[in-house]
């Protein structure tokens, strides 16, 4: 009995509601410019998003105009500088090794090979495992050139 007398929180929100709305009056007035605001809604939506759609191709338009306007412009500086007769002289000088008459040119050519250029052999697939450790290794051969005895005749005559 005592739940009928005490109407719940959420039974309260619905009687809130429904007197809410129920309160509302609408007009045909009213109804009428509702109508032609949605129509209208209905009718600008697709042209902004067309007009924004616009904006963005209007915009990588521009883009790409400045682009080419510095490349004309690049292009332009290069002709200039290819206008200038000491520019040729020396373009030719450099590319095609051409030389003034009775000048005489050494070419020298770097035909030594630098470790650093050289390119490392290639590392094999398979990977060995060595049999012996390496310290001892190095160790035999320390003492081993420390007990050898002196060199042949033979070596100490490349020598001298």
């Amino acid at each position: 009995m005592a739940r009928n007398a005490a109407p719940s929180s959420r039974s309260r929100a619905q009687l809130n509601a429904r007197e809410w709305l129920s309160g509302i009056r609408l007009s045909g007035f009213a109804v009428i410019m509702l109508g032609l605001v949605i129509m209208g809604a209905f009718i600008l939506v697709p042209s902004a998003s067309s007009y924004i759609d616009m904006r963005q191709q209007v915009a990588q338009a521009q883009a790409g105009v400045a682009l080419t306007e510095d490349e004309i412009a690049d292009l332009e500086r290069e002709r200039d500088r290819w206008r200038d007769p000491a520019f040729i002289t020396s373009e030719a000088r450099e590319r095609l090794y051409y030389v003034k008459p009775g000048e005489i040119v050494y070419l020298i050519e770097d035909d030594v090979e630098r470790d650093d250029e050289a390119e490392p052999d290639p590392v094999g697939a398979d990977v060995e495992e060595a049999d012996s450790d390496w310290m001892s290794t190095m160790l035999s051969s320390v003492v081993n050139a420390g007990l050898a005895q002196q060199g042949t005749s033979e070596d100490s005559a490349l020598f001298r």
